[in-house]
Parts: structure tokens; sequence; C-alpha cells
């Protein structure tokens, strides 16, 4: 017989996993309860012990796997680059590679979830807003080091402007919109 363990946060990281994956994929509001408890091999006591709602299982997701997958995949890179320019054109880079070898465009998660969440919910909404203002808050502070005195509207303008373009790039399922994103920012930033 096959010894049980108990492991709490690993039980815990593998509902978020599974969840974050299945909010992606089809979104929160065709999510069930049961599908994750499911997926994830939980019962409901484990699920709901961990994650009273739905609600709180969503803020979690936001706070736990979407708000540092935005560190890693954008904040982190372009404060290491040389410069912001640099580091917008590799983090550009590497996602459109990444796009193109999947060959499907599933969408920004942070954008996913604010167009489906932000109206429906102040919690959802103040999250989401916290995740997006600490990105642009990152990038103006770059922009800022480098002497940029418009610092905070490009940041802005930068973070609006690839949400935008993985909006397009999910409904074209191309990495298209992101190239034309990627080399305008070059003909802006130099």
């Amino acid at each position: 017989m096959a010894k049980r363990t108990n492991d709490p946060e690993g039980l815990r990281r593998r509902v978020l996993d599974v969840a974050a994956e299945a909010f992606q994929r089809q979104g929160y509001h065709a999510t069930g309860m049961h599908d994750l408890m499911r997926q994830a091999g939980v019962t409901g006591g484990a699920l709901y012990h961990h994650f009273p709602t739905k609600k709180a299982l969503g803020l979690a997701v936001i706070a736990e796997r979407v708000a540092p997958q935005v560190q890693e995949t954008w904040i982190d890179p372009v404060l290491a680059a040389p410069s912001t320019a640099a580091g917008i054109r590799a983090v550009l880079a590497d996602i459109i590679a990444g796009l193109d070898a999947r060959g499907a465009v599933s969408g920004c998660p942070l954008n996913n979830l604010a167009l489906e969440l932000s109206l429906s919910d102040i919690d959802f909404r103040a999250e989401i807003q916290a995740v997006f203002a600490r990105w642009r808050g990152a990038l103006a502070g770059k922009l800022r080091a480098e002497g940029r005195q418009d610092a905070e509207a490009l940041a802005a303008f930068v973070v609006a402007a690839y949400s935008g373009a993985m909006a397009m790039a999910k409904a074209d399922q191309t990495s298209d919109a992101l190239a034309v994103c990627a080399g305008q920012f070059d003909a802006l930033l130099g």
C-alpha cells in the first residue's frame, strides 16, 4: 500500500497551477470548481480549505501566478537589460518566438483576466490594477533613470500597446501584431 503524505502547500500550489491554466485556456467564468477539483486531483474539502470561494482562488491566481509571470516575463528582463529599449526588444523577441513555436496564442494572462473580470468585481479590479501599476512603475523607473522626462506616459504606452497587440495576436492566432508592435517600439525608443 502506498504511503499517503500530507503536503498542504504542494496541494495549494497544484490547485493554483491548474486554476491559472484553466482561467487562461477557457476563462474564469467558464471554469467550474468541480472541474478544477478533478483536474487537480483534490477533494472538495481540500480545495475549499485553501480557497473557500472561487473568488478567493481567482484573487490568489492573480497575486501568485499572474503577477509573478509579469515580473519574470517583463519586469525583470527589462530592468536587467542595458537599456529599456534593449529590454523591451528582448522581451518581445522571446514572446514572439514562444508563440511561434507553440503555433497558438492564448493571450496575456493579465490582459485576459482584466478584460473578463475588471467590470464585474472591485476586488478583482484592484488586484489587476496593482499588477499593471507595478509593471508600469518598473518601466517608468528605468526610463526615468535614462533621463526620459515622459517616463510615466511612455511606460503606460508600452504596456497598453503590448496588451492591445497581444489581444490582436490572440484574435488572429499569429504573432504578427506583436512583431509590428516591436518594430514601432524600436522606432520610438531607439
